[in-house]
């Protein structure tokens, strides 16, 4: 692991980043909650399913 060329290349990429648009923010902010909805609604599906079947919780 070569320290100083480490910090070199990360200092590049911080130089190469700019802040998102609202527009492109708002996008990735409203497919994150997507599939955080989506996983949810599969793990209370899961949950309702297996609480009606013999033997669930």
């Amino acid at each position: 692991m070569n320290v100083p060329t480490d910090i070199n290349s990360y200092v590049r990429v911080l130089k190469f980043a700019t802040t998102p648009e609202w527009e492109e923010f708002s996008r990735v902010a409203l497919i994150a909650g997507a599939g955080i909805a989506l996983v949810g609604m599969i793990g209370f599906l899961m949950f309702v399913i297996m609480s009606f079947l013999p033997g669930g919780l």
